[in-house]
């Protein structure tokens, strides 16, 4: 393992904004983060697979009055989105490593208000395709966690995986879906305040239009 990676998973140990396996919180944070972490009642976002964070990060600078926890299962880069946050003195920030699968362990019912979904691993393969995250069995989760009426939004590049979503979202539990397929080009597009993942800069600099849709859990 390399330097770096070391020097980051020490900084993520230490870090109170990083939530791991080994901390109290870890453990314990279900049904209590706006007392126990960010001690105020302001509603909650996540962004599932966040990556090094830049959407997470990027939110929370625009949205102080919210409070903002990126999920990744990768320790060296949930330490990227930490630092920053650190450096730029975020205190509605926090990062959750975890995968996906066990997000239940770490949300109460009804806990948060709104996810964000930026360029997931499209799964391509039909063996792979139980494992997308916005497959069925994923979003029976994220209901079970959402308000009524909170919102899913889903940023990708991959055409197929937009399609398959859309088809998902409607037949399990999400409505009033909108979207586009070139969210540059999009009335949308100013609702995105400029925010850029890594891998949405590489996309976009290939040619690749970037693919956004919103949703809201159903029974609103």
């Amino acid at each position: 393992m390399s330097r770096k990676k070391l020097s980051r998973f020490e900084h993520n140990r230490v870090s109170e904004n990083v939530l791991e396996p080994g901390k109290e919180l870890f453990d314990t944070i279900k049904g209590h983060w706006r007392e126990r972490y960010f001690r105020n009642a302001n509603p909650i976002v996540i962004e599932i697979g966040c990556g090094r964070g830049e959407y997470t990060i990027g939110l929370a600078r625009h949205y102080p009055h919210l409070n903002f926890i990126g999920i990744d299962r990768k320790g060296d880069r949930i330490a990227q989105g930490s630092l920053l946050a650190l450096e730029t003195g975020l205190t509605n920030v926090a990062f959750l490593r975890t995968d996906i699968y066990r997000i239940q362990d770490f949300f109460g019912k009804d806990e948060v208000n709104e996810i964000w979904i930026t360029f997931p691993d499209p799964q391509p393969r039909v063996s792979q395709l139980k494992n997308r995250s916005t497959d069925a069995r994923f979003l029976k989760l994220y209901r079970e966690i959402l308000i009524d009426g909170g919102l899913l939004h889903l940023k990708t590049d991959h055409d197929d995986f937009f399609d398959f979503s859309i088809e998902s979202l409607s037949h399990n539990g999400f409505e009033d879906l909108v979207s586009t397929r070139d969210l540059y080009a999009s009335e949308m597009n100013n609702l995105h305040l400029g925010i850029k993942t890594k891998y949405e800069e590489i996309f976009t600099r290939k040619g690749f239009s970037i693919k956004y849709l919103k949703c809201k859990k159903a029974g609103y």
